[in-house]
């Protein structure tokens, strides 16, 4: 593609249009190879305009700059390449990117969801709806990505423009139609997502967190509020919220441009969930709908994940399947890692679950749902958990209190502590464990951690082994290290036998 072309409909202040063929782009100079367009941009840790020589050396063919000063450097000093000045650089990378891959994102119908807790699992159970049809998906987000059959690891919830264009256009070729994929509120505000085409946007909730990042809960609202306004695009044609949630009332008149599918219990919402059963491994209700009512089995347990399937329930009815179709690809069940994922105990008669939960609302509704679980066998429930170092340190005590006023034994422990000291961070999180005057264990070492809490439980009793879920690594100040709650849980259950 010639530079002019792979320039179309991208905000350019100065170019210089060397007569010069692109075949790529990236905004990592590792990455660049002979005919690549390198799109150096200032972000919050590092300044691309710094890689810009490096970028040329191993065979850029254009550079786009935000930086006026590399602007002027470029056309004196390299005349062979392509240049171009922009104001935003993700904006440009964005659609440099969409233009040289042929703009995959029209070929796909793109759902996306946003919110603090629920996305994952709400995004695998669309996808697994969809699928179920034979619809042939790609699928974004925390844990993983999918590429129609194909698993691939993911590296944060949401890439890069360019990284998530690459993605889309695999996905093309691979004959997907579709797309479901997690927007981060950190995606929605660095424009990440700059001109996707989004057809239904889903909102979960919102609960602290990021507030290292965003700084209020104002502005973290106004960063998931983004996805129905539309970022560098048309607003979703059809809105999917949760009406139950106090953040979903706002979106409202946000969302206003889109069709609105409300979602929530008991007559909330276009799409509500009525006669909710329980069970461990079993959550049957009665949904409610524009057209009907379809009577609705998961093997996924618990109140959030009855959200959970009410909102990819509405998304999927929104893509065109029928309930009854709805009902059948909900009844296999999203098999999430690290969504209360079960570690087999044997003959122990203990349950052990590793999840996710890492905020004070997720570990307060997965303390509420485990003791529901052993009510009627008049077990107790552990609760390990941690706080994340270099992040938000406000919600520390109250995940403390959350799990003090739930559990009957806490067991506190350390989880990606970065460059904090793992003590302090425990200290700041067991004040809250404190004023509910329940018992807590301290031990700094997550995996001599997850040996005591299991080896506290008895017949009957649950243990939670939350904040890591999926994760298989633990960021310390000096690099990670492999770690996997899961495995060494597993492990500490084979010695008891």
């Amino acid at each position: 593609m010639l530079w002019n072309d792979a320039l179309a409909d991208v905000a350019v202040m100065e170019c210089v249009s060397a007569p010069v063929e692109v075949t790529g782009v990236e905004y990592d100079s590792r990455r660049v190879g002979r005919g690549d367009v390198f799109v150096a941009m200032r972000g919050g840790v590092a300044d691309g305009n710094r890689f810009i020589e490096q970028a040329i050396a191993q065979g850029a063919a254009a550079v786009v700059t935000d930086s006026r000063k590399s602007c002027e450097a470029l056309r004196r000093d390299h005349a062979e390449v392509g240049v171009a000045l922009v104001e935003r650089g993700r904006r440009a990378l964005a659609g440099i990117a969409a233009n040289v891959l042929g703009h995959p994102e029209r070929t796909l119908k793109v759902s996306s969801v946003t919110g603090t807790n629920g996305k994952t699992t709400t995004a695998f159970l669309l996808e697994q709806m969809l699928r179920s049809v034979g619809r042939k998906c790609v699928l974004i987000g925390t844990i993983e990505t999918h590429v129609g059959d194909e698993v691939r690891a993911s590296e944060h919830t949401t890439p890069e423009a360019s990284d998530l264009l690459r993605i889309f256009a695999d996905g093309v070729m691979a004959g997907a139609t579709e797309a479901v994929m997690e927007m981060s509120s950190h995606a929605l505000e660095q424009e990440r997502v700059w001109g996707v085409p989004v057809d239904v946007g889903i909102f979960t909730n919102l609960t602290q967190d990021h507030l290292d990042y965003h700084g209020t809960m104002e502005s973290y609202f106004a960063a998931k509020a983004r996805l129905f306004e539309g970022v560098g695009a048309a607003p979703p044609r059809v809105a999917v919220i949760n009406l139950d949630d106090a953040a979903g009332e706002r979106l409202l008149g946000i969302a206003a441009r889109s069709q609105v599918l409300g979602y929530g219990m008991e007559g909330r919402g276009e799409f509500c969930a009525e006669g909710v059963t329980m069970r461990a491994g079993e959550t049957r209700f009665v949904m409610k709908t524009p057209v009907g009512e379809v009577e609705m089995r998961s093997p996924l347990t618990g109140l959030v994940n009855v959200y959970n399937l009410l909102a990819a329930s509405a998304a999927a009815w929104a893509r065109g399947l029928t309930l009854e179709q709805i009902a059948v690809g909900a009844s296999a069940g999203a098999q999430v890692p690290g969504r209360f994922q079960v570690v087999p105990a044997g003959d122990t008669g203990i349950t052990v679950v590793v999840d996710y939960a890492h905020t004070d609302d997720a570990l307060r509704n997965l303390i509420a749902l485990a003791r529901k679980l052993v009510k009627e066998r008049g077990g107790r429930v552990i609760t390990l958990f941690g706080c994340g170092g270099d992040r938000d340190k406000t919600k520390r005590p109250r995940m403390g209190r959350a799990a003090g006023e739930g559990s009957d034994l806490v067991v506190l422990t350390s989880d990606n502590p970065r460059n904090e000291e793992p003590m302090t961070i425990i200290e700041e999180a067991l004040a809250g464990v404190k004023e509910t005057g329940t018992t807590c264990i301290v031990e700094e070492d997550r995996a001599g951690a997850i040996e005591i809490a299991i080896r506290a439980a008895r017949a009957g009793d649950i243990v939670l082994i939350a904040g890591k879920g999926h994760e298989k690594v633990q960021i310390l100040s000096d690099g990670t290290v492999p770690f996997d709650d899961v495995a060494v849980a597993a492990g500490v259950l084979k010695e008891i036998g």
